[in-house]
């Protein structure tokens, strides 16, 4: 009798074991696959990429944000390890994705980040952080974050958008205001940020477990349906390709070698007759058939103009003409002047007075190959 149990060790085993379920219960949520960590990572990169170009744009200084290092966390060691306090960025999506998450930055970084935006040196001024800091943060990581959802809507194949971001002061220890996220397990995502001779720190994204999952299904379900397509393709191709190789293939063999061994080739072949290629000269006139062709075109008017010469002066020289300003041009007195007919140089001549009026006499005619290379 002494050996066996009272109902209240009964009891206490019970408990026990009932503890120990939900223990193991918890371990089985909190575990993340070697794959599921891949595919968290490779969408902070693709995030984090992007949003580092945005804040390079509003800092106007060099900004690098590293490779992401995926952890599983409860909020008990949130508080235990981030004892001081930061500011954290919430990030809401509304399309394509349904969930929050937090952007957190240590709030020295925030005071930095905000004087640059604002044109200032960049110093640390330790100063508490007020509305304006807050203001700044949250713009700036809408910019950061509206250009990364561009790129995972390219990587997720869909239209991903956000709310406008709210900033707030949070002290782990103390809860998260206006509950901004699911104090359960959190999947953190933690990126080193340098931003060139003023920040060496730290970013992290804070996801909640069943959202982050939901984001690796996603991805992981898209690119199952793409491979599948893929091979899907390769297969309709597949029979094509062999019905190819197995017929069309054997059928020109077959009538090659039957060409080879009963001479056909030979008998069917011709002599062929080879002699020098002949160019038709540009500089020739050719007057066969350009009769009824140029009757056509023979009551279009032209306009014909004589150019005496160029310079070139400068605006301030321009302005200085008047009455009386002598202009000196590009050509000799007594050469010839050019005749242009619709801007086309066609001919050279000399000046003559015909009653009292000038002419030109046409003393060379341009060929038409000329013509082309002429600049005017």
């Amino acid at each position: 009798m002494s050996e066996m149990l009272s109902q209240e060790e009964i009891d206490a085993l019970l408990k026990g074991n009932d503890t120990s379920a939900d223990e193991q219960s918890n371990s089985d949520i909190m575990q993340l696959t070697s794959e599921e960590i891949d595919a968290l990572g490779e969408i902070g990169n693709i995030s984090m990429g992007t949003s580092a170009t945005t804040l390079f744009t509003l800092l106007n200084n060099k900004v690098t944000i590293t490779t992401p290092k995926v952890t599983v966390m409860t909020w008990d060691d949130l508080i235990v390890k981030y004892p001081l306090p930061y500011v954290g960025v919430k990030v809401e999506y509304t399309e394509g994705l349904a969930g929050t998450n937090l952007l957190v930055l240590k709030e020295e970084d925030v005071r930095i980040i905000t004087d640059l935006m604002m044109g200032g040196t960049g110093e640390d001024t330790t100063e508490e952080i007020s509305d304006l800091h807050l203001s700044a943060i949250s713009e700036a990581m809408n910019q950061m974050v509206g250009s990364s959802c561009t790129s995972l809507s390219t990587m997720f194949k869909k239209n991903i958008n956000i709310s406008p971001p709210k900033a707030y002061i949070i002290r782990f220890e103390e809860g998260l205001p206006e509950d901004l996220i699911d104090k359960g397990v959190i999947v953190k995502i933690a990126f080193k940020m340098i931003v060139e001779g003023f920040i060496d720190s730290e970013i992290m994204q804070l996801i909640p477990f069943d959202f982050a999952k939901d984001m690796v299904n996603n991805l992981i379900s898209l690119q199952e349906t793409t491979k599948e397509n893929e091979n899907n393709i390769k297969e309709k191709e597949k029979p094509e390709i062999s019905r190819i190789k197995t017929e069309d293939i054997q059928m020109v063999k077959s009538d090659i070698m039957d060409s080879r061994f009963d001479g056909s080739m030979e008998k069917d072949s011709v002599p062929i007759s080879v002699q020098p290629v002949q160019f038709q000269s540009f500089d020739k006139q050719e007057t066969a058939g350009s009769k009824e062709n140029i009757d056509l075109i023979m009551d279009v008017p032209l306009e014909v103009s004589v150019e005496l010469g160029r310079t070139k002066k400068l605006i301030k020289e321009i302005l200085e003409f008047g009455p009386g300003s002598v202009i000196e041009l590009d050509r000799l007195a007594g050469e010839p002047v050019d005749i242009i007919v619709n801007g086309k140089f066609i001919a050279k001549g000399e000046v003559v007075v015909i009653d009292e009026s000038f002419g030109v006499r046409i003393t060379d005619i341009v060929s038409p190959s000329k013509r082309l290379v002429r600049e005017l």
